[in-house]
């Protein structure tokens, strides 16, 4: 029988603003519903706490550590989401929106990001090998070094994503969606000369 010492500390329709957990280890916690503004999670560890309905606006979350973390219907806006490693996430709480976030350098391989959205986002040397985006959208993303290897983009939207690379060999591609003026990003690997004034 869990002890009164083992059960989470719950918190539901909160908003925090302000808060520097910078280096902080915050554990057992529930957060439903709640609302962070402006806070501080940098270098955080944040393992084993569930985020579910929370959205962070204007947050730091680079270099957290989020093992065993869940992150259910999760929005993040205009927040630094920097070098965060989501594959050691909780897989059943793992549902995500970003716009006008920054995730260079994060980690997804092997996660499932179905219909995702990422609006307006820096994806620069984000790795998405061997991930799920089926349906997800790329809307005006700077994708400069992201990788792709094995992954699902079926009906993914590439129409106003910048600076992709992407194999059409080593991933499915089946519906997804691009411009006639990103084309490069899938012929990259041809080198072939191609001229957009003819």
């Amino acid at each position: 029988m869990p002890t009164q010492d083992d059960l989470p500390i719950t918190h539901t329709d909160k908003t925090f603003t302000n808060v520097n957990y910078a280096g902080e280890t915050l554990q057992n916690r529930e957060f439903n519903n709640c609302r962070f503004l402006n806070c501080d999670f940098t270098k955080s560890i944040l393992s084993h706490n569930d985020f579910v309905d929370c959205h962070f606006t204007q947050c730091n979350f680079s270099l957290c550590i989020v093992v065993g973390t869940g992150f259910k219907d999760a929005k993040f806006v205009q927040s630094k989401v920097m070098g965060v490693d989501f594959t050691k996430c909780n897989k059943f709480l793992f549902s995500f929106h970003f716009q006008d976030c920054t995730l260079d350098y994060s980690v997804f391989y092997g996660t499932k990001l179905r219909k995702t959205p990422f609006i307006n986002c820096s994806l620069k040397e984000v790795d998405f090998e061997t991930a799920d985006l089926t349906a997800a959208q790329f809307q005006q993303c700077d994708m400069t070094g992201t990788r792709f290897l094995q992954s699902i983009l079926e009906k993914a939207d590439f129409r106003t994503a910048l600076n992709f690379n992407l194999d059409p060999d080593n991933n499915k591609l089946k519906k997804a969606r691009f411009s006639a003026l990103n084309l490069s990003g899938l012929l990259s690997k041809y080198n072939l000369d191609i001229d957009y004034n003819e």
